[in-house]
């Protein structure tokens, strides 16, 4: 016992100095637990509100059948709303991390390529815009302020989409000049879950439309399967940073110096 605290206390004091603390963290671990984060909020919310909040959260203002809970509905009741804004209260700091992380990465990459280069600053512009569309869309409820939470889902929607645009042409002009099977895989996954993600929207918009429009049985429940399907389908697509940063790492530095005046 004696010669292990012996040790410790060597390992963590050189010349007098205490040595950093070092945490590191692979890069895909940390995209993973960022893309479950959300994934485990809204499951977890949707449950919730269908077990026992089931007339709250699918009553529509037609009072037709429906049989799913909208995702705005749900996260709107409480405790759902507290799941809801914890977990992407959470995600947010790191979601803002990898989209400076894959700036640095275009960057680095492309240089002075056009239009590469300017194509990067604007995914990174559009990628920091979607998590604000997120944060306002989550933080005001459709029960507190309607227009601001609509505002916000809009947001979020359109840049997710035009990120996710630019991203997959960034990675086109990658995998052209790339000989690894990564790079390639990764843009092959990209163009799917962006043709997904498109696919869903355009249903989950016709479907919302057409029960505002002929308030239908059965149109809002399609509405919201539809919604659930964007969102996960824009989350599959963020997970494609495993292997776009498949050896790379997060390091959390702590040290403490001691400072003479």
């Amino acid at each position: 016992m004696r010669s292990f605290q012996t040790k410790m206390l060597q390992g963590s004091n050189i010349l007098g100095h205490e040595r950093p603390l070092v945490i590191r963290v692979s890069f895909s671990s940390c995209v993973v637990c960022t893309v479950l984060l959300p994934l485990f909020g809204l499951i977890t919310c949707v449950f919730i509100s269908s077990v026992f909040h089931f007339d709250d959260s699918t009553g529509t203002h037609c009072q037709v059948p429906n049989y799913l809970p909208s995702i705005s509905a749900s996260i709107s009741l409480s405790p759902e709303c507290h799941i809801w804004r914890f977990c992407i209260g959470l995600h947010s700091a790191p979601r803002f991390l990898v989209a400076f992380t894959y700036f640095r990465f275009y960057k680095a990459r492309f240089a002075s390529r056009f239009p590469e280069s300017p194509l990067s600053c604007l995914n990174l512009a559009f990628s920091i815009l979607e998590n604000l569309g997120l944060l306002l869309l989550t933080y005001v409820s459709s029960s507190e302020t309607y227009f601001v939470h609509k505002e916000g889902f809009v947001l979020f929607i359109i840049s997710s989409l035009i990120y996710m645009s630019i991203t997959c042409r960034l990675w086109k002009a990658i995998k052209k000049y790339s000989l690894s099977p990564e790079d390639a895989k990764s843009h092959h996954w990209k163009v799917r879950f962006l043709l997904l993600n498109v696919s869903f929207c355009a249903f989950a918009g016709f479907f919302y439309w057409k029960h505002n429009m002929y308030c239908e049985s059965g149109s809002y429940t399609l509405f919201a399967l539809f919604e659930y399907l964007v969102v996960f389908s824009n989350m599959a697509f963020h997970l494609t940073a495993v292997w776009d940063f498949k050896s790379r790492e997060v390091m959390v530095i702590s040290s403490s110096e001691e400072k003479d005046f």
